[in-house]
């Protein structure tokens, strides 16, 4: 089942229309970013949308997008995997991670991509101008997708050991062998004090701490004083984690660019325009999510 955000006439031919697709989807700040951006440079003809997606049809909504009138997509929880395998054409990252968040229209169809770990990245270096991947070991909490994207991310921007820490070690080790990363170790949470000695990075890609609940609660002491401590939860902006690394003297780095700096690579392959992620955009963003 196919639920528009609200009632619209069908897409001209020349509009250039693109939606986020999701279950649910009224949570999504990417059309309030992507608006944002249509308006700055003032794409002719431009419009973003919301989609919600029950996930039994999403895999035919995915593979119809042309038909629907839309140009490209975004894909959030829960369709990044069936994105994936409802497409026959990925880029080598998404193939890799085996999930889209970004559906585009090349000559030869729709192609999925998957732009989670650039974002990460980008983030990384646009609030820590300072950090550099290869100076130590990253620390990765959690093993889910947000965890795949992160650590094949980190790994190919020279981070010379990753450290996996999950509850579940099985899991752990099924992201390794899956990304087969060359130089990975995994911890239990009881062992993350060995997991963060002599790290560089520390994230924290699970959902501990998203509304202030059920907080990150392992011991940072164990972790050098110049170690980045990042969190891709940015409700709040400041989790336990980051509040307590800072308290501590670690360098960090909130989640919100991580969101802003993903959406980047999507809306220049759509609209020909590379956007930038500006202050008065974060502002935005900030301002919404104070909203709700």
């Amino acid at each position: 089942m196919t639920e528009p955000s609200k009632e619209r006439a069908p897409a001209e031919k020349d509009l250039k229309r693109v939606c986020v697709i999701g279950w649910p989807v009224a949570h999504s700040r990417s059309p309030l970013i992507h608006t944002y951006w249509i308006e700055k440079y003032a794409i002719p003809d431009a419009e973003y949308v919301s989609l919600a997606v029950a996930p039994d049809g999403a895999a035919q909504t995915i593979r119809e997008l042309p038909s629907l009138g839309f140009i490209g997509a975004n894909v959030t929880v829960p369709h990044k995997e069936t994105a994936f395998a409802a497409l026959d054409r990925h880029d080598a990252v998404a193939r890799r991670l085996k999930a889209v968040n970004t559906i585009v229209t090349t000559a030869k169809g729709l192609e999925g991509r998957n732009t989670d770990g650039y974002g990460f990245i980008a983030n990384l270096k646009d609030r820590a101008s300072s950090w550099a991947a290869a100076a130590g070991p990253a620390v990765i909490l959690g093993a889910g997708g947000a965890a795949r994207a992160i650590a094949a991310a980190l790994e190919d921007e020279g981070a010379p050991e990753i450290r996996i820490v999950n509850r579940t070690r099985s899991r752990a080790e099924a992201l390794m062998r899956d990304l087969e990363l060359k130089s990975a170790k995994v911890f239990s949470t009881a062992e993350a004090a060995r997991a963060l000695d002599g790290a560089g990075l520390l994230v924290n890609t699970t959902t501990l701490g998203m509304k202030g609940e059920n907080d990150v609660t392992i011991d940072l002491a164990p972790l050098p004083q110049s170690a980045l401590v990042t969190d891709i939860v940015y409700t709040p902006l400041e989790t336990g984690l980051l509040r307590r690394a800072r308290e501590a003297g670690h360098p960090t780095v909130d989640g919100l660019g991580m969101l802003l700096h993903q959406a980047v690579p999507g809306f220049e392959a759509w609209f020909g325009v590379r956007p930038d992620v500006t202050a008065e955009l974060r502002n935005l963003v900030l301002a919404d999510i104070g909203k709700k």
